[in-house]
C-alpha cells in the first residue's frame, strides 16, 4: 500500500477522524466518568509531545482531515498549546498534507487562560462539556467544580472568535430538568448544543443504569417545546442535528445505545500512551507509541494499515442494572 493512501478499513469505512487524549488527567471528577479517587498514569509514559505531533502527521498524510484534541482535560498539559501551533500550520494547507479541522473538547475551566491562545494557533471551533448550569447540581456532577469559572472560561472562548459548542451528558435524576432551559440558553448566545447518552466505560462509584436517560424520550420532550427541523449539517462525529427554530442554533443528539452510529464510523482514537483504538466500546489497539519508537516513521504506515484490519464492525454497549462497564479503560484515557 502506497504511504498516501487512505485509511480504509475491512468494512469499507473511510477513516478521516483522530481523536487524540493528550492527557488522562482531569481537574474534575464528573461521576459518570470517573471514580473520586482516580490513578493516572505516571507522566513518563505518555506520549511526548513530538510523538504526538509526528503520528498525527502521518495520519494526516494517510487523508485524516480533522483532528480534535481531548482528554481528560487537554489544557492541563502544559505544552497542549504549543502542540496545537503545530498542527493548526496543516489547517487550510494550500500545500502538504492538509487539515480542515483543527478541535478541542474541554471542560471549560482553564478557558479564560487559553481561548485567545488556542484561536491564534488554529483552533476555530470547541466543544465544552457543560452538563449543569446551576451551581449546586455541576458541583454534585463534577464533585467540586464551580460553574462561574466554567461560563467565564466560555465567554472568553466567544470573545476569542472561537465557535462554541455545548456538550451535556443526559442524566436522569440529576439534569434532565435542564436540558430544555439549556437549549434556550444555547439559542441565545449563538452555540450548538449536543445531548450525549451516558456510555459504559471504565468503573465509576455508581450505577449507570440508575442515571441513564434514553435521548430518544428526551427529543421527545423538546419537541413539544421548540420548532424542531432535521439538518444535514454534518460536524464529522457521530452527532445527529436538527435546527431550532427562533435561532441560530442546532440541536445535536450523540446516541450510541438508542441509535446505533456505528455503520458509518469514521473514527479512531490515539491514547495518550501511545495506543490506538479503532472503536472506543472494543479492546483491538496497535500500539503506536512501540512502533515509533523501534522502527520509526517508516514504520507506522504499516501498523495504520495493521489498525484499518483490526477496527470492529461496532460497539456492543448496554446499560443494565449491575453490569460491568463494556471496557474497563475510562473515558478519559481513550479520549472523549
Amino acid at each position: 500500500m502506497s504511504c498516501a493512501s487512505p485509511l480504509i478499513d475491512s468494512f469499507g469505512r473511510t477513516i478521516s477522524y483522530l481523536r487524540i487524549s493528550v492527557t488522562d488527567r482531569c481537574d474534575l471528577r464528573c461521576r459518570y466518568c470517573m471514580a473520586e479517587e482516580m490513578t493516572f498514569l505516571p507522566k513518563a509514559k505518555l506520549l511526548s509531545l513530538e510523538e504526538i505531533a509526528i503520528i498525527a502527521e502521518r495520519f494526516i498524510a494517510r487523508g485524516v482531515t480533522k483532528i480534535r484534541l481531548s482528554g481528560g482535560e487537554p489544557l492541563v498539559r502544559r505544552d497542549v498549546v504549543e502542540l496545537t501551533r503545530r498542527l493548526g500550520r496543516h489547517v487550510g494547507a494550500t500545500t502538504g498534507p492538509r487539515l480542515d479541522e483543527l478541535t478541542m473538547t474541554t471542560n471549560g475551566t482553564r478557558l479564560r487562560e487559553h481561548a485567545a491562545d488556542l484561536a491564534a494557533a488554529g483552533i476555530h471551533r470547541i466543544n465544552v462539556s457543560l452538563d449543569s448550569r446551576d451551581p449546586d447540581i455541576f458541583r454534585h456532577i463534577t464533585r467540586h467544580g464551580d460553574v462561574a469559572q466554567v461560563l467565564d472560561g466560555i465567554s472568553a472562548a466567544k470573545q476569542a472568535g472561537l465557535a462554541i459548542k455545548i456538550n451535556m451528558v443526559a442524566l436522569n435524576g440529576l439534569n434532565e430538568n435542564e436540558i430544555a432551559p439549556m437549549l434556550s440558553w444555547c439559542g441565545a448566545e449563538g452555540f450548538d448544543l449536543s445531548l450525549i447518552e451516558t456510555m459504559p466505560l471504565g468503573a465509576i462509584d455508581e450505577d449507570r443504569a440508575d442515571r441513564f436517560l434514553p435521548l430518544t424520550k428526551v427529543f421527545d420532550d423538546l419537541s413539544t417545546k421548540f420548532d424542531l427541523t432535521r439538518d444535514d449539517h454534518r460536524s464529522g462525529g457521530p452527532a445527529r442535528y436538527w435546527r431550532v427554530g427562533g435561532s441560530d442554533a442546532r440541536l445535536g443528539l450523540i446516541s450510541p445505545l438508542t441509535n446505533n452510529f456505528c455503520d458509518g464510523c469514521n473514527r479512531v482514537r490515539l491514547t495518550t500512551e501511545g495506543k490506538l483504538y479503532m472503536c472506543l466500546g472494543q479492546n483491538d489497539q496497535v500500539d503506536l507509541k512501540a512502533v515509533l519508537q523501534t522502527e520509526g516513521v517508516a514504520g507506522l504506515d504499516a501498523a495504520l494499515d495493521e489498525a484499518m484490519r483490526l477496527k470492529p464492525a461496532r460497539h456492543d454497549f448496554q446499560i443494565e442494572r449491575g453490569a460491568a462497564p463494556a471496557v474497563a479503560r475510562h473515558m478519559s484515557v481513550t479520549g472523549g
